[in-house]
């Protein structure tokens, strides 16, 4: 426990952290600051999740120790992210004026993704106060790994992301690979860095919800008792790669061995449904139309039913700075085939809880896809193994590790 009365500002100026994952910007951070919260909370920290309101300014107590605040910031109504670097100004005056009102005001501000260190780093500033950065995507890692045609992110963002790493008082990072494009690209002293995993909800997440689970699914999306479901689940957008989860599809069933259906959980960002539609074309050009469902973002409890149910789960990212689905997966006892690299590395176990594959080519994803299958039927235990994985990293760690990271700062006291 902490002292009583110790207050964290969790800052998500883009989206809000109650955001349901898989919709418009809201993802695998949405998920990872609300659990970090709980757990922050349950320690006896007073939380505060600041955001950008988009309608009326709205304070609503999201659980026990934890606020959530809507903060005022531009026109009312969504922004997409390119407007958004026009309002971190007003946000952090926002922040500010919230931080300054009555009572002790915020120990610790943590700011997640650049917007929001953009917006907060200068009230931290300005009232003293220890400074913790998350990016959660690194642009300059994103921009190692673009997919075919994507447009690099810009070079404002490149600039403002090594500022803010050179500036925090403490970076937090979720792999070793973004510790790496950290110290390399943005030049980071290595001793502001502080590698925390994210965690998993292993008591939602579990292997258990699959008989109750499979029967469910299947009658939901009309799939045959005899068709293995394959699952990507996150937001639909290039970066993703979700033309090799179809493509892969399409090489089984030209092998002839395995016929999966192929459910994408998740919507097209703003601005992607463009691609969405190339998907679903791609798919009817593939002759696989009928073993493709676009099912659009799962709440938390189907989510979890879908990955039970599921035999594999695919991870076809060009780049993660994590992958926090690949866990949920594990924890489901699902395993995962990803591509090998970025965070990947550390969230799919090579061999325990999946497999990673070194290339983007269909016929070696569809290979490692039909490798998993063919021990599933021999019995050879990708579930007990993926869910061994998934139970090394738990939100309680997380949690715990990050007040030790407040507490280095000197205004948190353990």
């Amino acid at each position: 426990m902490v002292n009583r009365g110790t207050r964290v500002a969790l800052v998500s100026m883009h989206t809000s952290p109650a955001a349901r994952a898989g919709t418009v910007d809201a993802g695998g951070m949405n998920t990872y600051i609300l659990a970090i919260a709980t757990e922050l909370a349950a320690r006896g920290v007073e939380v505060d999740l600041l955001t950008r309101a988009t309608g009326a300014p709205a304070v609503h107590a999201v659980s026990d120790g934890v606020t959530l605040c809507e903060l005022r910031a531009g026109p009312p109504g969504p922004l997409a992210k390119d407007d958004l670097v026009a309002v971190t100004d007003e946000f952090g005056e926002a922040v500010a004026e919230l931080a300054g009102r009555g009572g002790p005001g915020y120990d610790v501000i943590h700011a997640h993704y650049w917007l929001s260190g953009l917006a907060t780093l200068p009230v931290a500033f300005e009232l003293g106060l220890p400074f913790v950065q998350s990016f959660h995507t690194v642009a300059a890692m994103k921009n190692a790994s673009l997919a075919p045609g994507q447009q690099p992110e810009p070079e404002m963002r490149l600039r403002t992301e090594a500022y803010l790493a050179n500036q925090a008082g403490a970076v937090v990072a979720g792999s070793a690979a973004e510790v790496t494009t950290l110290i390399d690209s943005l030049r980071m002293p290595p001793e502001r860095a502080w590698v925390i995993p994210p965690g998993v909800d292993i008591a939602h997440f579990r292997p258990g919800r699959a008989a109750v689970a499979d029967s469910r699914m299947r009658a939901r999306y009309g799939i045959d008792a005899a068709s293995p479901i394959v699952t990507v689940a996150g937001r639909i957008q290039p970066l993703k790669g979700l033309e090799l989860a179809v493509d892969t599809i399409a090489e089984l069933g030209a092998a002839g061995r395995w016929s999966p259906v192929l459910i994408v959980a998740g919507e097209s960002t703003p601005g992607e449904d463009p691609y969405l539609q190339s998907l679903r074309q791609r798919a009817a050009r593939l002759g696989i139309g009928a073993r493709v469902r676009f099912v659009g973002a799962l709440g938390r409890e189907d989510l979890a039913d879908l990955l039970a149910a599921s035999s594999i789960t695919l991870v076809p990212s060009h780049s993660e700075t994590f992958g926090l689905v690949a866990l949920e997966s594990a924890a489901s006892g699902t395993p995962v085939i990803a591509q090998r690299g970025s965070g990947l590395t550390d969230s799919v176990a090579d061999g325990l809880s999946g497999v990673l594959v070194a290339s983007r080519e269909p016929r070696d994803w569809a290979a490692a896809v039909s490798r998993v299958l063919d021990d599933e039927a021999t019995g050879l235990g990708w579930s007990a193994r993926s869910r061994l994985y998934a139970e090394g990293f738990t939100w309680g760690s997380t949690g715990t590790a990050l007040l030790g990271l407040y507490a280095s700062l000197g205004q948190v006291r353990l």
